[in-house]
Protein backbone atom coordinates (compact mmCIF):
# COMPACT_ATOMS: atom_id res chain seq x y z
CA UNK A 1 0.00 0.00 0.00
CA UNK A 2 1.31 3.16 -0.43
CA UNK A 3 1.15 4.97 3.12
CA UNK A 4 1.70 8.46 1.49
CA UNK A 5 -1.56 8.82 -0.59
CA UNK A 6 -4.71 10.02 0.58
CA UNK A 7 -7.34 7.42 -0.29
CA UNK A 8 -10.11 9.57 1.45
CA UNK A 9 -9.41 12.98 -1.36
CA UNK A 10 -10.38 10.17 -4.17
CA UNK A 11 -13.27 8.89 -2.72
CA UNK A 12 -13.93 12.59 -1.89
CA UNK A 13 -14.06 13.80 -4.89
CA UNK A 14 -15.96 11.00 -6.70
CA UNK A 15 -18.68 11.77 -4.23
CA UNK A 16 -18.18 15.48 -5.67
CA UNK A 17 -18.90 14.56 -9.01
CA UNK A 18 -21.96 12.21 -8.18
CA UNK A 19 -23.18 15.57 -6.42
CA UNK A 20 -22.38 17.40 -9.45
CA UNK A 21 -24.41 15.74 -11.70
CA UNK A 22 -27.56 15.93 -9.55
CA UNK A 23 -26.40 19.75 -9.51
CA UNK A 24 -26.56 20.24 -12.54
CA UNK A 25 -29.76 18.59 -13.35
CA UNK A 26 -31.73 20.43 -10.30
CA UNK A 27 -29.94 23.73 -12.19
CA UNK A 28 -33.07 22.79 -14.80
CA UNK A 29 -35.46 23.31 -12.20
CA UNK A 30 -34.52 26.12 -9.80
CA UNK A 31 -35.40 30.03 -10.66
CA UNK A 32 -31.93 30.93 -11.51
CA UNK A 33 -30.81 31.51 -14.83
CA UNK A 34 -29.43 28.54 -16.77
CA UNK A 35 -28.65 27.07 -20.60
CA UNK A 36 -31.93 25.83 -20.63
CA UNK A 37 -35.06 25.92 -18.21
CA UNK A 38 -37.86 23.93 -17.33
CA UNK A 39 -41.38 25.39 -17.67
CA UNK A 40 -41.74 23.82 -14.22
CA UNK A 41 -38.50 26.13 -12.10
CA UNK A 42 -39.23 27.06 -8.95
CA UNK A 43 -37.85 27.99 -5.89
CA UNK A 44 -38.70 24.67 -4.23
CA UNK A 45 -35.05 23.15 -4.26
CA UNK A 46 -33.11 26.29 -4.14
CA UNK A 47 -32.30 25.47 -0.36
CA UNK A 48 -30.79 22.43 -1.19
CA UNK A 49 -28.76 23.43 -3.86
CA UNK A 50 -27.37 26.32 -1.53
CA UNK A 51 -26.52 23.02 0.17
CA UNK A 52 -23.41 22.36 -1.68
CA UNK A 53 -23.04 25.27 -3.95
CA UNK A 54 -20.39 27.61 -1.75
CA UNK A 55 -17.73 24.70 -1.49
CA UNK A 56 -17.82 22.16 -3.68
CA UNK A 57 -15.89 23.55 -6.24
CA UNK A 58 -13.08 24.89 -3.42
CA UNK A 59 -13.20 21.39 -2.30
CA UNK A 60 -11.94 20.18 -5.56
CA UNK A 61 -9.31 22.58 -6.11
CA UNK A 62 -7.97 21.90 -2.57
CA UNK A 63 -8.13 18.43 -3.71
CA UNK A 64 -6.07 19.02 -7.01
CA UNK A 65 -3.43 21.03 -5.01
CA UNK A 66 -2.86 18.15 -2.66
CA UNK A 67 -2.28 15.82 -6.07
CA UNK A 68 -0.13 18.38 -7.49
CA UNK A 69 1.84 17.98 -3.95
CA UNK A 70 2.32 14.59 -4.46
CA UNK A 71 3.17 14.76 -7.91
CA UNK A 72 6.32 16.56 -6.90
CA UNK A 73 7.49 14.28 -4.80
CA UNK A 74 7.66 11.71 -8.25
CA UNK A 75 7.90 13.93 -10.95
CA UNK A 76 10.35 17.33 -11.63
CA UNK A 77 8.80 20.71 -12.01
CA UNK A 78 9.24 20.56 -15.82
CA UNK A 79 8.08 17.60 -16.51
CA UNK A 80 4.93 18.02 -14.35
CA UNK A 81 3.95 21.49 -16.02
CA UNK A 82 4.42 19.48 -19.73
CA UNK A 83 2.26 16.56 -18.84
CA UNK A 84 -0.22 18.76 -17.36
CA UNK A 85 -0.56 20.85 -20.05
CA UNK A 86 -1.03 18.06 -22.57
CA UNK A 87 -3.73 16.41 -20.07
CA UNK A 88 -5.64 19.41 -19.36
CA UNK A 89 -5.18 21.80 -22.46
CA UNK A 90 -6.13 18.82 -25.26
CA UNK A 91 -9.20 18.00 -23.38
CA UNK A 92 -10.09 21.64 -22.86
CA UNK A 93 -9.81 22.45 -26.86
CA UNK A 94 -11.65 18.91 -27.71
CA UNK A 95 -14.21 19.67 -25.16
CA UNK A 96 -14.64 23.32 -26.40
CA UNK A 97 -15.34 22.31 -30.21
CA UNK A 98 -17.08 19.10 -29.82
CA UNK A 99 -18.47 18.83 -26.06
CA UNK A 100 -19.67 21.92 -25.49
CA UNK A 101 -21.12 23.58 -28.43
CA UNK A 102 -24.67 21.97 -28.29
CA UNK A 103 -25.23 23.30 -25.34
CA UNK A 104 -25.04 27.00 -26.71
CA UNK A 105 -27.14 26.24 -29.44
CA UNK A 106 -29.82 24.56 -27.13
CA UNK A 107 -29.22 28.19 -24.82
CA UNK A 108 -29.93 30.39 -28.06
CA UNK A 109 -32.85 27.67 -29.30
CA UNK A 110 -34.65 29.00 -26.16
CA UNK A 111 -33.38 31.74 -25.22
CA UNK A 112 -33.58 33.89 -28.58
CA UNK A 113 -35.54 31.08 -30.78
CA UNK A 114 -32.51 31.12 -32.90
CA UNK A 115 -33.59 28.99 -36.41
CA UNK A 116 -31.09 28.07 -37.63
CA UNK A 117 -29.22 24.43 -38.09
CA UNK A 118 -26.70 22.95 -36.16
CA UNK A 119 -24.46 23.56 -38.58
CA UNK A 120 -24.75 26.80 -39.40
CA UNK A 121 -24.62 27.78 -35.57
CA UNK A 122 -21.39 26.07 -35.84
CA UNK A 123 -19.75 27.85 -38.03
CA UNK A 124 -20.79 30.80 -36.59
CA UNK A 125 -19.54 29.04 -33.51
CA UNK A 126 -15.44 28.23 -35.02
CA UNK A 127 -15.86 32.25 -36.36
CA UNK A 128 -15.80 33.84 -32.89
CA UNK A 129 -19.18 35.05 -33.20
CA UNK A 130 -20.57 37.25 -30.73
CA UNK A 131 -24.22 38.40 -31.93
CA UNK A 132 -26.30 36.21 -30.07
CA UNK A 133 -27.61 38.76 -27.56
CA UNK A 134 -30.68 39.29 -25.10
CA UNK A 135 -30.37 42.90 -25.14
CA UNK A 136 -27.03 44.13 -23.83
CA UNK A 137 -25.75 40.42 -23.25
CA UNK A 138 -24.45 38.80 -25.46
CA UNK A 139 -23.08 34.97 -26.02
CA UNK A 140 -19.48 34.84 -26.51
CA UNK A 141 -17.99 32.16 -29.05
CA UNK A 142 -16.17 29.73 -28.89
CA UNK A 143 -16.72 29.40 -25.06
CA UNK A 144 -15.89 26.14 -22.23
CA UNK A 145 -19.02 26.38 -20.48
CA UNK A 146 -18.27 23.89 -17.63
CA UNK A 147 -14.88 23.49 -18.19
CA UNK A 148 -13.78 26.49 -17.23
CA UNK A 149 -12.45 24.37 -14.45
CA UNK A 150 -10.23 22.89 -16.45
CA UNK A 151 -8.83 26.24 -17.58
CA UNK A 152 -8.60 27.59 -14.45
CA UNK A 153 -6.85 24.24 -13.00
CA UNK A 154 -3.97 24.74 -15.92
CA UNK A 155 -3.29 28.25 -15.18
CA UNK A 156 -2.98 27.46 -10.94
CA UNK A 157 -0.92 24.28 -12.04
CA UNK A 158 1.34 26.26 -14.10
CA UNK A 159 1.28 29.22 -11.07
CA UNK A 160 1.85 26.60 -8.69
CA UNK A 161 5.06 25.00 -10.45
CA UNK A 162 6.47 27.98 -10.87
CA UNK A 163 6.29 28.76 -7.12
CA UNK A 164 7.74 25.96 -6.25
CA UNK A 165 10.75 26.50 -7.97
CA UNK A 166 11.19 29.68 -6.47
CA UNK A 167 11.15 28.89 -3.03
CA UNK A 168 12.52 25.62 -3.63
CA UNK A 169 13.71 24.13 -0.36
CA UNK A 170 11.89 27.04 1.86
CA UNK A 171 8.54 25.38 -0.03
CA UNK A 172 8.44 22.47 2.80
CA UNK A 173 9.20 25.06 5.75
CA UNK A 174 6.55 26.85 4.51
CA UNK A 175 4.42 23.78 4.29
CA UNK A 176 5.34 22.68 7.94
CA UNK A 177 4.85 25.88 9.19
CA UNK A 178 1.90 26.47 8.28
CA UNK A 179 0.65 22.65 9.42
CA UNK A 180 1.60 24.09 13.02
CA UNK A 181 -0.19 27.35 12.52
CA UNK A 182 -3.41 25.59 11.61
CA UNK A 183 -4.63 23.49 14.58
CA UNK A 184 -7.12 24.23 16.97
CA UNK A 185 -9.52 26.85 16.80
CA UNK A 186 -7.01 28.44 13.85
CA UNK A 187 -8.22 25.10 11.56
CA UNK A 188 -11.44 27.16 11.40
CA UNK A 189 -10.78 30.71 11.33
CA UNK A 190 -8.11 31.39 9.80
CA UNK A 191 -9.16 29.80 6.03
CA UNK A 192 -12.27 31.50 6.79
CA UNK A 193 -10.87 35.02 7.24
CA UNK A 194 -8.95 34.48 4.37
CA UNK A 195 -12.01 33.78 2.07
CA UNK A 196 -13.40 36.58 3.76
CA UNK A 197 -10.91 38.75 2.76
CA UNK A 198 -11.30 38.09 -0.72
CA UNK A 199 -14.63 38.82 -0.60
CA UNK A 200 -14.80 41.78 1.12
CA UNK A 201 -12.11 42.99 -1.15
CA UNK A 202 -13.02 41.67 -4.43
CA UNK A 203 -16.30 40.42 -4.91
CA UNK A 204 -18.41 43.91 -5.73
CA UNK A 205 -15.33 44.96 -7.74
CA UNK A 206 -14.68 41.44 -10.15
CA UNK A 207 -18.30 39.30 -9.71
CA UNK A 208 -17.93 35.78 -11.32
CA UNK A 209 -17.14 35.61 -14.91
CA UNK A 210 -15.39 32.23 -15.19
CA UNK A 211 -13.08 34.17 -17.98
CA UNK A 212 -9.98 33.38 -16.11
CA UNK A 213 -8.32 36.92 -16.93
CA UNK A 214 -10.74 39.05 -15.26
CA UNK A 215 -12.22 37.17 -12.44
CA UNK A 216 -10.54 38.03 -9.47
CA UNK A 217 -12.74 36.85 -6.65
CA UNK A 218 -12.89 33.52 -8.16
CA UNK A 219 -9.11 33.74 -8.37
CA UNK A 220 -8.43 34.71 -5.12
CA UNK A 221 -10.38 32.31 -3.50
CA UNK A 222 -10.02 29.39 -5.73
CA UNK A 223 -6.30 29.49 -5.88
CA UNK A 224 -6.18 30.31 -1.92
CA UNK A 225 -7.69 27.24 -1.78
CA UNK A 226 -5.30 25.05 -4.36
CA UNK A 227 -2.05 26.36 -2.67
CA UNK A 228 -3.41 25.46 0.33
CA UNK A 229 -4.06 21.60 -0.64
CA UNK A 230 -0.64 21.67 -2.10
CA UNK A 231 1.01 22.97 1.56
CA UNK A 232 -0.95 20.96 3.40
CA UNK A 233 -0.55 17.57 1.54
CA UNK A 234 1.89 16.14 4.11
CA UNK A 235 1.08 17.75 7.07
CA UNK A 236 -0.69 14.39 8.44
CA UNK A 237 -1.47 15.96 11.52
CA UNK A 238 -3.57 18.59 10.02
CA UNK A 239 -5.90 15.59 8.38
CA UNK A 240 -5.60 14.32 11.70
CA UNK A 241 -7.44 17.25 13.51
CA UNK A 242 -9.90 17.48 10.28
CA UNK A 243 -11.19 14.25 12.01
CA UNK A 244 -11.23 15.01 14.94
CA UNK A 245 -13.41 18.26 14.40
CA UNK A 246 -15.31 16.66 12.05
CA UNK A 247 -18.35 16.90 14.48
CA UNK A 248 -17.73 20.61 15.14
CA UNK A 249 -17.41 21.35 11.70
CA UNK A 250 -20.39 19.23 10.46
CA UNK A 251 -22.59 21.87 12.62
CA UNK A 252 -21.06 24.74 11.61
CA UNK A 253 -21.75 23.79 8.43
CA UNK A 254 -25.42 23.37 8.82
CA UNK A 255 -25.76 26.31 10.92
CA UNK A 256 -24.45 28.63 8.30
CA UNK A 257 -25.83 26.83 5.66
CA UNK A 258 -29.72 27.41 7.49
CA UNK A 259 -28.56 31.18 7.75
CA UNK A 260 -27.93 31.82 4.24
CA UNK A 261 -31.27 30.35 3.28
CA UNK A 262 -33.11 32.47 5.61
CA UNK A 263 -31.00 35.71 4.37
CA UNK A 264 -31.36 34.61 0.46
CA UNK A 265 -34.98 34.34 0.77
CA UNK A 266 -35.92 37.83 2.43
CA UNK A 267 -38.16 38.88 -0.37
CA UNK A 268 -36.98 41.47 -2.76
CA UNK A 269 -39.43 44.49 -1.18
CA UNK A 270 -37.27 44.21 2.34
CA UNK A 271 -33.61 42.86 0.86
CA UNK A 272 -33.29 46.88 0.04
CA UNK A 273 -34.00 48.36 3.75
CA UNK A 274 -31.31 49.73 6.19
CA UNK A 275 -32.35 46.47 8.85
CA UNK A 276 -31.24 44.33 6.39
CA UNK A 277 -28.56 45.75 4.24
CA UNK A 278 -26.80 46.16 8.27
CA UNK A 279 -26.58 42.30 8.14
CA UNK A 280 -24.37 42.04 5.10
CA UNK A 281 -21.20 42.51 6.14
CA UNK A 282 -22.08 39.37 8.53
CA UNK A 283 -23.61 37.23 5.99
CA UNK A 284 -20.48 37.58 3.85
CA UNK A 285 -18.69 36.26 6.80
CA UNK A 286 -20.82 33.36 7.55
CA UNK A 287 -20.80 33.01 3.56
CA UNK A 288 -17.14 32.26 3.82
CA UNK A 289 -17.49 30.17 6.77
CA UNK A 290 -20.15 27.60 4.71
CA UNK A 291 -17.24 27.60 2.21
CA UNK A 292 -14.65 26.49 4.61
CA UNK A 293 -16.62 24.63 7.26
CA UNK A 294 -18.48 21.71 4.58
CA UNK A 295 -14.49 20.77 3.88
CA UNK A 296 -13.33 20.43 7.25
CA UNK A 297 -16.00 18.23 7.57
CA UNK A 298 -16.34 16.24 4.37
CA UNK A 299 -12.64 15.32 4.68
CA UNK A 300 -12.73 14.73 8.49
CA UNK A 301 -15.42 12.55 8.15
CA UNK A 302 -13.64 11.21 4.88
CA UNK A 303 -10.14 10.66 6.83
CA UNK A 304 -12.10 8.66 9.39
CA UNK A 305 -14.39 6.40 7.11
CA UNK A 306 -12.51 6.43 3.40
CA UNK A 307 -8.63 6.03 4.04
CA UNK A 308 -9.09 2.92 2.14
CA UNK A 309 -8.25 1.64 -1.45
CA UNK A 310 -10.45 -0.75 -3.49
CA UNK A 311 -10.65 -1.63 -7.12
CA UNK A 312 -13.71 0.43 -7.30
CA UNK A 313 -11.71 3.36 -6.58
CA UNK A 314 -9.24 2.64 -9.07
CA UNK A 315 -11.86 2.34 -11.68
CA UNK A 316 -13.92 5.21 -10.23
CA UNK A 317 -11.26 7.59 -10.01
CA UNK A 318 -10.30 7.03 -13.67
CA UNK A 319 -13.71 7.65 -14.71
CA UNK A 320 -14.81 11.00 -13.23
CA UNK A 321 -13.10 13.10 -15.87
CA UNK A 322 -14.65 11.65 -18.55
CA UNK A 323 -17.94 12.02 -17.01
CA UNK A 324 -16.97 15.04 -15.98
CA UNK A 325 -16.12 16.17 -19.36
CA UNK A 326 -19.85 14.68 -20.78
CA UNK A 327 -22.26 14.96 -18.12
CA UNK A 328 -23.23 19.03 -18.46
CA UNK A 329 -23.86 18.50 -22.20
CA UNK A 330 -25.89 15.28 -21.77
CA UNK A 331 -28.00 17.36 -19.43
CA UNK A 332 -28.30 20.35 -21.47
CA UNK A 333 -29.49 18.02 -24.43
CA UNK A 334 -31.75 15.55 -22.78
CA UNK A 335 -33.54 18.13 -21.30
CA UNK A 336 -34.25 20.41 -24.32
CA UNK A 337 -35.50 16.90 -26.42
CA UNK A 338 -37.61 16.03 -23.26
CA UNK A 339 -39.73 19.25 -22.36
CA UNK A 340 -42.76 18.61 -25.49
CA UNK A 341 -43.12 15.09 -23.63
CA UNK A 342 -44.12 17.17 -20.48
CA UNK A 343 -43.49 14.67 -18.00
CA UNK A 344 -43.73 15.60 -14.11
CA UNK A 345 -40.32 17.36 -12.63
CA UNK A 346 -39.72 14.68 -10.56
CA UNK A 347 -40.42 12.03 -12.95
CA UNK A 348 -38.38 14.10 -15.32
CA UNK A 349 -35.20 14.90 -13.02
CA UNK A 350 -35.05 11.10 -12.39
CA UNK A 351 -34.97 10.11 -16.02
CA UNK A 352 -31.87 12.90 -16.28
CA UNK A 353 -29.97 11.95 -13.52
CA UNK A 354 -29.88 8.46 -14.57
CA UNK A 355 -29.59 9.28 -17.99
CA UNK A 356 -26.76 10.74 -17.76
CA UNK A 357 -25.15 9.05 -15.72
CA UNK A 358 -25.66 5.85 -17.44
CA UNK A 359 -24.68 7.50 -21.24
CA UNK A 360 -21.92 8.64 -19.14
CA UNK A 361 -20.03 5.93 -18.24
CA UNK A 362 -20.88 4.01 -21.54
CA UNK A 363 -18.90 6.62 -23.06
CA UNK A 364 -16.53 6.30 -20.61
CA UNK A 365 -16.21 2.69 -21.40
CA UNK A 366 -15.29 3.24 -25.35
CA UNK A 367 -13.23 5.95 -24.40
CA UNK A 368 -11.07 3.83 -21.92
CA UNK A 369 -10.60 1.10 -24.45
CA UNK A 370 -9.76 3.03 -27.39
CA UNK A 371 -5.83 4.70 -27.48
CA UNK A 372 -6.88 8.08 -29.77
CA UNK A 373 -9.64 8.80 -27.34
CA UNK A 374 -8.09 8.71 -24.07
CA UNK A 375 -5.85 11.79 -24.28
CA UNK A 376 -8.96 13.72 -25.65
CA UNK A 377 -10.84 13.01 -22.47
CA UNK A 378 -7.80 13.39 -20.17
CA UNK A 379 -6.82 10.15 -19.72
CA UNK A 380 -3.04 8.56 -19.85
CA UNK A 381 -1.57 6.88 -22.80
CA UNK A 382 -2.33 3.33 -22.31
CA UNK A 383 1.19 2.80 -22.35
CA UNK A 384 1.95 5.34 -19.86
CA UNK A 385 3.97 4.39 -16.67
CA UNK A 386 2.11 7.37 -14.97
CA UNK A 387 2.72 7.82 -11.16
CA UNK A 388 -0.29 6.95 -8.80
CA UNK A 389 -1.59 10.35 -8.65
CA UNK A 390 -0.96 11.83 -12.43
CA UNK A 391 -4.43 10.53 -14.07
CA UNK A 392 -6.33 12.33 -11.17
CA UNK A 393 -5.33 15.70 -10.88
CA UNK A 394 -8.04 16.83 -13.62
CA UNK A 395 -10.85 15.83 -11.62
CA UNK A 396 -13.13 18.92 -11.27
CA UNK A 397 -16.42 19.67 -10.69
CA UNK A 398 -17.30 21.65 -13.11
CA UNK A 399 -19.21 24.08 -13.19
CA UNK A 400 -21.36 27.06 -12.60
CA UNK A 401 -21.18 26.14 -9.15
CA UNK A 402 -20.30 28.89 -6.31
CA UNK A 403 -23.14 30.43 -4.27
CA UNK A 404 -26.25 32.02 -6.31
CA UNK A 405 -24.47 34.81 -8.42
CA UNK A 406 -26.47 38.37 -9.71
CA UNK A 407 -23.37 38.06 -12.81
CA UNK A 408 -23.03 35.36 -15.86
CA UNK A 409 -20.10 33.57 -16.90
CA UNK A 410 -17.75 33.14 -19.56
CA UNK A 411 -19.49 32.58 -22.70
CA UNK A 412 -23.00 31.73 -21.46
CA UNK A 413 -26.43 33.33 -21.08
CA UNK A 414 -26.51 31.54 -17.34
CA UNK A 415 -25.11 32.11 -14.65
CA UNK A 416 -23.57 29.09 -12.72
CA UNK A 417 -26.39 29.09 -10.54
CA UNK A 418 -27.40 32.38 -11.10
CA UNK A 419 -30.09 34.08 -10.66
CA UNK A 420 -29.86 37.09 -13.31
CA UNK A 421 -27.47 36.30 -16.08
CA UNK A 422 -25.35 38.30 -18.60
CA UNK A 423 -24.77 36.39 -22.15
CA UNK A 424 -21.58 37.95 -21.82
CA UNK A 425 -19.40 36.62 -18.81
Amino acid sequence: MNHNRLYFLDWIRIFAFCVLIFYHTGMYYVTWDWHVKSPFASDAIEPLMILSSPWRLGLLFMISGVATAFMLQKLRIGALLRQRSWRLLLPLIFGMFVIVPPQAYFEIVEKISYQGSYAEFMRLYVEGYHGFCRGNDCLRLPTWNHLWFVAYLWAYTMLGGLLVWLLGARWRALSDGLGRLLSGWRMVVLPVAVLAAARFGLAERYPSTHALVDDWYNNAQYFFLFALGALLATQAAFWRQAEALRWTSLVLWLASWALIVCYWSIPEALAGSAEVQQWKPVMRTIYCLCQWAPILTVCGFGHRHLNFDSAKRRYLTEAVFPVYILHQTLIVCMAHWLKPVKLAPATEGLILIVLTFSISFAVFEVVRRIAVLRPLFGLAALTSQTSAYAGQVPAAAASDDHAPSHHGHQGSMATADGRSGHLAG
